[in-house]
């Protein structure tokens, strides 16, 4: 993970708290754990994907068990943080870079590649997912 003059006002115990987060989604993303998944956000959390836009922790339970059971059947997810910037008392950015594994495959295929935004607040001393949104890495 790189360091900005920003993310230098973040602690260590602090940013390895933030930096769990990523790994609790790719951990609930291979159990395809939908209940976990949605467990990341803040109870009115945002979701927003290429197309996708779901706000609450019950629909990004239910837009995760539909996806899962879908089109995201078999896939595994791997996401890397690469800087996290605070944005106030209880509040801080956090941008990975990762992507969707297909069913079946071993590596992240370069054109499933993303980078993520990811705002997190803490809430009952957790960092929970406010708001998450990811592009594509590449143009295509």
């Amino acid at each position: 993970m790189t360091s900005t003059t920003a993310s230098a006002e973040v602690d260590r115990s602090e940013q390895a708290a933030v930096a769990a987060v990523p790994v609790r989604m790719v951990n609930a993303w291979r159990e395809h754990d939908a209940n976990a998944f949605a467990g990341l956000f803040a109870e009115d959390g945002t979701l927003i994907l290429p197309g996708v836009f779901v706000q609450g922790r019950d629909a990004i339970r239910q837009f995760m068990a539909n996806a899962y059971a879908g089109p995201y059947r078999g896939t595994t997810v791997t996401g890397t943080p690469i800087t996290i910037r605070p944005l106030g008392p209880g509040a801080v950015a956090l941008l990975t870079e990762g992507g969707v594994i297909a069913a079946g495959a071993e590596e992240l295929a370069p054109e499933n590649a993303i980078r993520a935004s990811w705002i997190l607040v803490k809430e009952n001393d957790n960092w929970v997912l406010a708001v998450y949104q990811n592009c594509p890495r590449d143009r295509s």
